[in-house]
């Protein structure tokens, strides 16, 4: 048996019976090995380790316990209030919040499962108690939330530049343009469904009401600014940044806000602590997986399969690469899809000259649309647990609206390359 069959073999069938993404690609790269011969088994415990023995890797814990303390600190109700002052009282309104705060503390988490869990626990219970319908209450916290993974600092674009050797705070400044565009559309359409159903709140709140939300929302708003200024700066890394984001959100939530409960600390860190090392096994069973397709020259065959079919067509390409990735993302977890994908890319991206981080951001926003795409939309699921009720209730026509409107967003910003390299271009990045 050839190493390609047993190591694709064995990883679809570990996946059809369930067994979780990250001890399927590394139980595949295992298999593999002691199945077809010619690399000694050490070899896979040796990619294990090197796969996330870097110094950018680390960004990735740093940013999820920064996220879980921005949720636990009073971070998102204060972003809620503030919102709400600002756009409640437009038709739709507390649909426009949800979006719009979705995107606020995907600035502060870069996590889109923890956007949804924050926001939409606070702004789901109010939209329902405020007359909005179920459905369009939980599609639009499950749509909104994978903001979270386009507006930096984003998991996913650390994982990709580990991946791809491009730029971290590139892609960070690249994401911001998309990343409002999409929250830009979103809100269009909720407002939209606003005036339809007469969603409408009649509240209204006075200037100095403002002024107190703002003044109370200040430390939040300041968290991306001196997290991203840092490293747009040179002050910092964006693993140095993450590191910084913890000593802030530590501070805000402890001595300004004062939610955070000293005792919570060690139970909130056990906390970030579980879902980064899921995030890590999985990044290390990728580098396990990807060292053997390396090995057997699999991504050289791929791409001259793919260049085969495209011809030198970049526009043919990137078409073929947002159906494969829409694909992929309904069922694969985002880490491993890139750690699996986009190496396997990097030599057709070479070829044909397609810019990094312009596919990077590609990528990120067709992986993010995967989060609220059935089966497996990990957004759906947090949505639904939220309420109590069955998944089902969000998959509606609000949730295909979202999708469409996300497609379509996706299409414009793969063929306006523009769009993504705004920003970088602008600030010389």
């Amino acid at each position: 048996m050839s190493m390609s069959v047993a190591l694709f073999g064995s990883l679809i069938i570990l996946i059809a019976m369930g067994v979780p993404i990250a001890i399927s690609l590394g139980g595949a790269a295992i298999i593999a090995v002691v199945t077809a011969g010619g690399i000694s088994p050490i070899v896979v415990a040796q990619r294990f380790f090197t796969g996330i023995d870097s110094f950018a890797t680390m960004a990735i814990p740093f940013f999820m316990i920064a996220g879980v303390l921005m949720e636990l600190g009073g971070v998102s109700k204060r972003l809620i209030k503030l919102c709400n002052i600002v756009l409640g009282s437009m038709p739709g309104g507390l649909a426009i919040v949800t979006i719009i705060t979705s995107a606020f503390f995907g600035a502060l988490t870069g996590s889109s499962p923890a956007t949804v869990a924050a926001v939409g626990g606070i702004m789901i219970p109010t939209m329902i108690k405020m007359g909005y319908s179920e459905e369009f209450s939980l599609a639009t916290s499950a749509s909104s939330g994978y903001l979270g993974v386009i507006i930096p600092p984003s998991i996913a674009m650390v994982t990709y530049g580990v991946a791809t050797g491009a730029s971290i705070g590139t892609l960070f400044i690249a994401g911001f343009v998309p990343g409002i565009l999409i929250a830009i559309a979103m809100s269009v359409y909720a407002l939209f469904v606003g005036r339809k159903s007469n969603y409408i709140n009649r509240q209204k709140y006075a200037f100095k009401e403002f002024l107190h939300a703002l003044w109370d929302a200040v430390p939040a708003l300041l968290m991306p600014i001196i997290i991203l200024g840092g490293i747009y700066g040179g002050v910092f890394t964006p693993t140095e940044a993450a590191a910084v984001a913890i000593l802030y959100g530590l501070i805000v939530g402890l001595f300004i806000y004062k939610e955070l409960p000293l005792k919570e600390i060690p139970t909130l860190f056990k906390r970030a602590g579980i879902s980064s090392a899921m995030v890590m096994f999985i990044i290390a069973s990728a580098s396990a997986f990807g060292y053997i397709m390396n090995r057997e020259l699999i991504p050289v065959k791929i791409t001259n399969a793919i260049l085969s079919f495209s011809g030198d067509s970049a526009i043919l390409f990137l078409l073929f690469a947002n159906l494969l990735l829409l694909v992929v993302g309904t069922f694969m977890e985002t880490n491993a899809a890139i750690m699996i994908i986009a190496p396997v890319f990097l030599p057709v991206l070479q070829t044909l000259g397609i810019n990094l981080v312009h596919f990077g951001l590609i990528m990120t926003i067709n992986l993010g649309i995967g989060m609220i795409t059935p089966p497996l939309g990990v957004n759906l699921f947090v949505a639904s647990g939220i309420r109590g009720c069955k998944v089902e209730k969000i998959l509606n026509r609000h949730l295909v609206a979202y999708l469409i409107i996300s497609i379509g967003m996706l299409f414009l910003f793969t063929y306006v390359e523009g769009l993504i390299m705004f920003l970088p271009n602008l600030i010389g990045k």
